[in-house]
């Protein structure tokens, strides 16, 4: 008869040992969530951008795949690439040279680019175009889009950049300027239009 009571003891003992962690836990875990909820607010104040501004920047964009220092080389190709109405597969890795629409150096785009379309001349780009000179100097945008070389003017949207555009997004507007037939060396204008810090 000794052991049931205590059995029932223990058990009761038990029980409220468990709630007492229960109810700690929920206590600690409501500290944790108001803190939580008091910080956040002020976190996003302090790590938000400040009013966003506008850029516009006109550049030319200076594309060398002929002669024996060329800006853009393939780096790969399917087997049917060369037999492909539009080079369907060929990816190039470029280090473009960028000047102002003065002809000053203003920079370097560097990235690749993949024939990505099976039907039409339309590329994949993936590029940064660094900027080495005057006020932008030492700061980055970042592009990534669609390109279909031949439409009259392509916009591609801008995902990023650094320094200067820090938190950048904005488009590019891209029109070839001047194309040689028999080399495929190429000028393109790119507009940017860029919001950023």
């Amino acid at each position: 008869m000794h052991a049931l009571p205590q059995h029932n003891h223990r058990t009761r003992t038990r029980t409220q040992v468990q709630h007492q962690c229960a109810m700690a836990a929920v206590a600690a875990l409501s500290a944790v969530l108001v803190l939580l909820v008091t910080a956040v607010p002020g976190a996003q104040a302090t790590a938000s951008p400040s009013t966003p501004k506008t850029t516009h920047i006109k550049l030319l964009w200076h594309e060398v795949v002929s002669g024996r220092h060329p800006t853009a080389i393939q780096v790969a190709g399917a087997a049917t690439t060369n037999s492909s109405k539009s080079f369907f597969g060929a990816v190039y890795v470029t280090d473009d040279l960028l000047t102002t629409t003065d002809k000053v150096p203003g920079g370097r785009s560097q990235g690749t680019y993949a024939s990505a379309s099976k039907d039409a001349f339309a590329l994949l780009m993936a590029m940064n175009f660094v900027f080495t000179a005057g006020e932008y100097n030492g700061s980055s945008i970042a592009i990534f889009g669609r390109n279909e070389v031949q439409a009259g003017v392509r916009e591609m949207p801008i995902v990023g950049g650094t320094g200067v555009f820090r938190w950048a997004r904005g488009y590019a507007l891209a029109s070839t300027r001047k194309f040689n037939l028999k080399t495929g060396d190429a000028d393109v204008e790119y507009n940017l239009f860029i919001r950023h810090e």
